[in-house]
């Protein structure tokens, strides 16, 4: 999963790097595109200087079988 917190200024860091699953708002703010978690991705959020991406990988049904066997 892909999120952009309100701590994002509007640098345009993560577009330059990764214009595929970046892009602007109307408001001049980041937006992700597409939830798929790549290198370029990883990059773009690292290179935040706010660190405002937060990057999750998920497991499919790993995570849900462990969830319900609680």
């Amino acid at each position: 999963m892909i999120k952009v917190d309100d701590t994002c200024i509007g640098c345009g860091a993560c577009v330059a790097i990764d214009g595929e699953h970046f892009e602007f708002d109307e408001r001049g703010l980041s937006t992700p595109i597409s939830q798929e978690v790549t290198d370029s991705v990883k990059e773009a959020a690292d290179a935040c200087p706010v660190g405002a991406i937060k990057v999750e990988e998920t497991t499919n049904n790993n995570e849900n079988s462990e969830e319900n066997a609680e």
